[in-house]
């Protein structure tokens, strides 16, 4: 982290403020979804399939459950009172209060928006925040872009918005939405439509005031809540009145004559006429703008002017190349301003802009450039803007609301039946907030380490969180995502706490009542690995799914043909990563409480067992001599088949790295005589250690613990930086590219099974065909694999150096190998000399038109030839950790530039 050794700026003050709980700034902030529609906590189907039993078509007219979406929207920590923009161009068929994108069966590659959006800007407590909605004056093209999709087969790829044309001859508006926070409850909004066209245009625009529905369905939990109420105070005002959040104003700004906006009012409740399901019980529903807009129907808005959703509505005609803007103003009653469009509202905008560009310059080296700025400064903001309210209560899901038709008998036992305990009720980092609305176990954790640099406050609690009892399970189990809570992530939530406990450390102060809380429970979640994923008891495990998705020849979290049994290469790497990481927590806790001597031991004791295992179980464990490298073993029909498959799965088994510093074991006498007797008894163990390789003077006082010896480890990094192979110009492939020509055939159970690297997106229908491990690019693999190495480097300095990229005869040690990785890494994100980022894909655009070359999308993976960004578009969670990659790029740079001499830092 950079360091900060001047005195707190303004957000950093607000950052503490909350923190001590002196002042609530991180009530409100963009913590609205963005899609709620096709999610589980919707769903109350028999068969589980939520995409079609919420589909975006009824989501306009149909009250949520359990949560809100909408449009550059925001909403206060539990989602009682809601912000968004509604639009019309005066073509479209529906009104825009929402983005639009496919369900899992309607796209050739699964569920994918069909929009541009943009996060620009943010700040930690959304002081500031900034998006950008493009929003097309030609009839937004719904429909084809289903049927254009659909006609698709997985060979092909994504039919997006920009291929329909509606963008050609720039027709269309950039809708800004700017938030800026006087105080806590005191919001200033300004929405500005841009009309990038040759010729005026007009736009409806319906900044939309909503209360999520938590009245009708019976519920008694925490949450549900009585019916609020809002009204029109006077011309121009919004009155809202709530029995927890309390009485808050909406003040709307006159239009550009001077004349007040209408005000439109009607009820958040579900249009049952409209759904063909039975009468409304009242004549004002959720989709009355629509029918009062787009059908001309007056009579559907309440002219009583209450209810508990309401609009103001402009009705904006925008010249070309011109722009119009809105403001309004969002106050609790003991908060508001006398005066809501003063002369202080353009002073504090303008100052909270000024704030934020202070708090982010600190984010990296003076030396970085303005471009690795802006790429920085959009990945934290969409890191801050994915924060979403996550509402899930599974008892109450399963068994259904008194208020509503009993659910299906048979959810008793499907979905999620054994996470009863399970209750949600926080705002968490979503790995976006459209593809996924909902948390993904290890995905938070790589969203944390970037956290840690922008709000160090929420990445501890983040952390914490997961590991409490209403998320745990009681045995021990993290819950994965929504679709399968009991699924199996890598488990890397216990390296994140560790790296995020040392991120936050301040001037030698670290925060060791954090690491001991989530180190107990942590200790849980071991002992559940443990019993659960070593099924033989011999220290090889079969993990099932983590995460890696399609990597394997199998569907590994489904029983295997025949019965098998699958020795996992990187499900045992993750053991043994889980194993180094706990050991080195226990080792600083046990610097100031002995008692963590005794399981610094232990986890010392079970990484040699792993380590043993993985290199000699049955001869060389999963270690193939022959190719120098770790596979997968099926077990099956008392035979054991290696897969031969080079990808990531053999790659992992590098990260689990750890440094011993002897003089920390001198200080821990428990530790170092246990670890003494260990090495002097447990010689058979202790043999395949690189721990029992010291360097001699390269090793200064230190010890490696490592799967691989050093000779070993040097063989799979000529796979790892061969250019034929895992070494792409953007960074580590998931499959090795010699499997274009090569691909790997086998029969487990007599069923043919095929693995062929596939560099973009996926071809196969492995879990819904929506993600790809084989060949493209993902950056929480590469940034560990990057750290692993210095690592490495830091234990055999200059006297390991291999050739990178493999055959080229360039030298390198392994901390600039790491570094190597990183720039390529940053390849995908920085303009090229022509000025195209290869992450936002050929189209022209992107390079040369100024209202589209400073954006950046944060992809959930990228394609390993080219760099150009697949899966969800943003994924602004762990594809956030581009921002620390490049910090880390400038800062050695110009370490490297003070050696040689050299002042140009053009790199950074």
């Amino acid at each position: 982290m950079v360091p900060v050794t001047d005195a707190p700026n303004a957000e950093q003050t607000r950052l503490i403020e909350d923190a001590r709980r002196e002042r609530n700034w991180k009530r409100w902030g963009p913590y609205l979804a963005e899609r709620q529609w096709g999610t589980v906590r919707e769903d109350y189907s028999a068969d589980g399939d939520c995409w079609r039993y919420f589909p975006h078509a009824q989501a306009r007219s149909r009250a949520y459950r359990w949560g809100e979406d909408g449009l550059l929207g925001i909403t206060d920590r539990e989602c009682r009172l809601c912000f968004a923009v509604a639009l019309w161009n005066g073509r479209d068929p529906i009104l825009k209060e929402r983005l639009f994108g496919l369900g899992n069966h309607e796209g050739n590659h699964g569920e994918d928006v069909k929009e541009c959006y943009f996060y620009l800007d943010a700040t930690p407590t959304a002081s500031y925040l900034k998006a950008l909605y493009k929003y097309p004056q030609a009839e937004f093209p719904y429909s084809r872009l289903v049927e254009e999709n659909r006609r698709r087969n997985r060979q092909e790829p994504e039919f997006e918005l920009l291929d329909t044309g509606v963008f050609d001859d720039q027709r269309y508006f950039d809708v800004s939405a700017q938030y800026a926070k006087a105080s806590p409850n005191d919001i200033l909004i300004r929405i500005t439509a841009a009309n990038r066209g040759p010729e005026a245009a007009t736009l409806d625009l319906l900044p939309t005031l909503w209360f999520r529905n938590t009245w009708s369905w019976g519920c008694t939990h925490e949450g549900c809540e009585p019916k609020p109420a809002m009204r029109q105070a006077e011309p121009g005002v919004i009155a809202c009145r709530h029995t927890t959040l309390g009485q808050f104003f909406l003040h709307i700004a006159p239009d550009a004559a001077g004349r007040p906006a209408p005000l439109l009012f009607t009820d958040n409740e579900t249009n049952f006429e409209r759904l063909h399901w039975s009468r409304n019980e009242g004549p004002f529903v959720k989709d009355a703008f629509h029918d009062y807009l787009i059908d001309r129907r007056r009579d559907a808005v309440n002219p009583a002017a209450a209810g508990t959703k309401a609009a103001a509505h402009y009705q904006l005609n925008v010249a070309a190349h011109a722009e119009a803007t809105v403001d309004l103003r969002l106050s609790a009653a003991d908060e508001a301003p006398n005066e809501p469009f003063g002369p202080d509202f353009d002073r504090i905008l303008g100052q909270r802009i000024a704030e934020a560009d202070e708090f982010h310059r600190r984010r990296l080296p003076s030396g970085a450039s303005d471009e690795d700025r802006q790429i920085c400064r959009q990945a934290y903001a969409g890191l801050i803007w994915s924060r979403q309210f996550y509402h899930y209560v599974v008892n109450e899901w399963l068994d259904g609301d008194p208020a509503q038709p009993k659910p299906p008998a048979r959810r008793q036992r499907g979905r999620n039946s054994d996470w009863r305990h399970l209750f949600n009720r926080d705002v968490i980092s979503m790995p976006d907030k459209w593809e996924y609305p909902w948390y993904a176990a290890w995905d938070s954790a790589f969203h944390m380490i970037a956290m840690a640099e922008i709000d160090p406050q929420f990445a501890k609690e983040q952390l914490i969180l997961f590991l409490r009892e209403w998320y745990m399970h009681p045995s021990g189990q993290l819950p994965a995502y929504e679709f399968a809570l009991n699924d199996v992530n890598p488990p890397v939530h216990a390296w994140a706490c560790w790296r995020v406990y040392k991120m936050t450390a301040r001037r030698g102060e670290r925060d060791r009542l954090f690491l001991a809380r989530v180190f107990q429970k942590l200790l849980i979640n071991f002992t559940w690995w443990v019993n659960r994923k070593d099924v033989t008891g011999k220290h090889l495990f079969a993990g099932g799914f983590l995460g890696l998705d399609n990597v394997s020849l199998l569907d590994r979290s489904k029983q295997l043909p025949g019965g098998g049994t699958l020795e996992q290469a990187d499900g045992t790497a993750w053991m043994a990563f889980y194993c180094v990481t706990m050991l080195a927590v226990a080792m600083e806790l046990a610097g100031e409480d002995p008692a963590y001597e005794d399981v610094a031991s232990k986890f010392f004791e079970h990484f040699v067992a792993i380590a043993d295992a993985m290199n000699r179980l049955g001869g060389t464990g999963l270690w193939d001599e022959c190719d120098g490298f770790y596979y997968d073993q099926l077990q099956a029909d008392g035979r054991r088949v290696r897969l031969r498959i080079r990808s990531l799965v053999g790659l992992i088994p590098l990260i689990a790295v750890e440094i011993l510093d002897d003089r920390t074991i001198a200080r821990l006498p428990g530790f170092r005589k246990r670890l003494q007797w260990f090495l002097d008894n447990r010689r058979d163990l202790a043999a395949s250690l690189s721990y029992m390789e010291p360097q001699g003077h390269c090793s200064q006082g230190r010890r490696l613990l490592a799967i691989p010896s050093r000779p070993r480890l040097e063989r799979v990094l000529r796979y790892l930086l061969d250019e034929s192979e895992f070494l792409s110009p953007f960074g580590v492939r998931s499959l090795s590219r010699v499997h274009k020509d090569h691909p790997y055939v086998c029969s487990p159970g007599g069923v043919p099974q095929r693995v062929d690297y596939e560099p973009a997106e996926a071809t196969t229908s492995l879990y819904g065909g929506n993600s790809n491990w084989r060949g493209p690019v993902w950056l929480p693999v590469n940034y560990l694999l990057i750290e692993a190495l210095e690592r490495y480097h830091h234990f055999y300095g200059d006297a390991l150096q291999v050739e990178c990229p493999t055959g080229s005869g360039r030298l390198m040690n392994l901390r600039d190998v790491g570094r190597e990785l990183a720039l390529r890494v940053t390849r995908i994100f920085r303009p090229d000399e022509h000025g195209r980022r290869v992450c936002n894909g050929p189209d022209a655009r992107w390079a040369n038109d100024p209202h589209w070359r400073d954006l950046v999308l944060f992809y959930e993976y990228f394609n390993g030839d080219t760099g150009q960004g697949l899966g969800a578009s943003h994924q602004t969670g762990w594809t956030a950790l581009i921002a620390r990659l490049l910090r880390d790029c400038c800062t050695s740079s110009g370490r490297q530039a003070g050696r040689l001499g050299v002042r140009d830092r053009s790199e950074c």
